[in-house]
C-alpha cells in the first residue's frame, strides 16, 4: 500500500528535531525499518516525518569510566555488533533480521518501537539498561524495565527523542547467553531468552533473565531470577527456576505458535539460556 500524505523535515541538529516534535503530529524517522512498514499499511499516519538519520551526535558506542557501556540511539545494529565487548550480545544482534536490516536499523528505534518479538529489548533488560530521553522540557532517564509498557507502547512522550541507552558494569564473573526459537522466514523470536548470571562462593549471586516473543512486551522473568538467587546452579535448580518463565504473563497465541506450545518453549529456552551462561568461564 501507499502511505498517507505527510510532510518531510530533515533535522540538522538534535535541538532542531526537538523543535519540530514540539509542534504537533510528528514522528521521528531514523533507520525506518519499523515505522515505514507501518505507514505503508496505514497503521501509522504521521503528519510530519522528522528525519534524524544524519545526526552524528546520536551515533556511536563507548565503554564508560565505571566499566559500563553507553550506546547512541542512531547506532545501527551492525555498528553495535562491532562495538559490543560481550559475546552473548553479539550472538543476539547477529540473529536480528538480515544484513540490510542490521545495516539500517537503529538501536534506539528498536527500543522505542517496543515490538513484542524484538530481540534487543530482552538483551537490554537483562543488562539493566536505562533509556535517556530528551525534549525541549529537558532530559530524563528511565530504566528499560518499566519503559516498555506493552505491544508497540513505551514510556516516551510525543515530543521526546530517545538519545541513548546506558548501563552500569556487570558484576564480577558474570556471563550470559542469548537463546531463541526464531521464525524461519522473518527471524523474529517466537521465544527469545537472555540470561546473565554470576556465582559467588559456590552459589548464584546475580541473575537476570529476560524474555521476548512470549507476551505483549519483553519482560524480566523475576520469578526465575528469585528462584536462581542463592541456588547452587545445578541442573535441577536451573530446571526448577525455568518453570517460572511465563509466570504472570498472558502468553501469545498465533499462527506461529499456540499458547501451550509457546509457554513450554519459554521454559525450555530459559533453561537452555541459563545453562549456557553458567557453562561460560568465570
Amino acid at each position: 500500500m501507499i502511505p498517507a500524505a505527510f510532510e518531510y523535515r530533515r533535522a540538522i541538529s538534535l535541538d532542531d528535531a526537538l523543535t519540530a516534535l514540539a509542534g504537533g503530529d510528528a514522528k521521528v524517522l531514523a533507520g525506518g525499518m519499523s515505522l515505514l512498514p507501518l505507514m505503508k499499511l496505514r497503521l501509522a499516519a504521521p503528519g510530519t516525518l522528522v528525519d534524524i538519520g544524519r545526526l552524528t551526535e546520536l551515533k556511536g558506542a563507548r565503554s564508560t569510566p565505571d566499566g559500563g557501556f553507553e550506546i547512541g540511539a542512531l547506532t545501527t545494529y551492525a555498528q553495535a555488533l562491532e562495538a559490543t565487548p560481550l559475546g552473548f550480545a553479539a550472538d543476539c544482534i547477529r540473529g536480528i533480521g538480515d544484513v540490510q536490516v542490521r545495516n539500517r536499523g537503529t538501536v534506539g528505534g528498536a527500543i522505542a518501537h517496543a515490538d513484542p518479538a524484538s530481540d534487543l529489548p530482552a538483551l537490554g533488560l537483562a543488562l539493566d539498561y536505562e533509556v535517556v530521553l530528551r525534549s525541549q522540557r529537558g532530559e530524563r532517564v528511565v530504566p528499560l524495565d518499566g519503559f516498555l509498557q506493552g505491544a508497540f507502547t513505551s514510556d516516551i512522550a510525543p515530543d521526546e527523542i530517545l538519545t541513548s541507552l546506558r548501563r552500569g558494569p556487570l558484576p564480577a564473573g558474570a556471563a550470559g547467553s542469548y537463546q531463541k526459537l526464531e521464525h524461519p522466514a522473518s527471524g523474529y523470536s517466537i521465544v527469545g531468552v537472555c540470561a546473565i548470571v554470576a556465582r559467588s562462593g559456590g552459589s548464584i549471586s546475580h541473575a537476570r533473565v529476560a524474555l521476548t516473543g512470549v507476551g505483549d512486551v519483553a519482560y524480566r522473568a523475576k520469578a526465575v531470577e528469585e528462584a536462581l538467587m542463592g541456588s547452587d546452579g545445578s541442573p535441577a535448580a536451573v530446571a526448577a527456576a525455568a518453570e517460572h518463565a511465563a509466570d504472570g504473563q498472558t502468553v501469545n497465541s498465533d499462527i506461529h505458535a499456540g499458547r501451550e506450545y509457546r509457554t513450554r518453549m519459554a521454559v525450555v529456552y530459559t533453561r537452555r539460556a541459563i545453562e549456557a551462561a553458567l557453562a561460560q568461564p568465570a
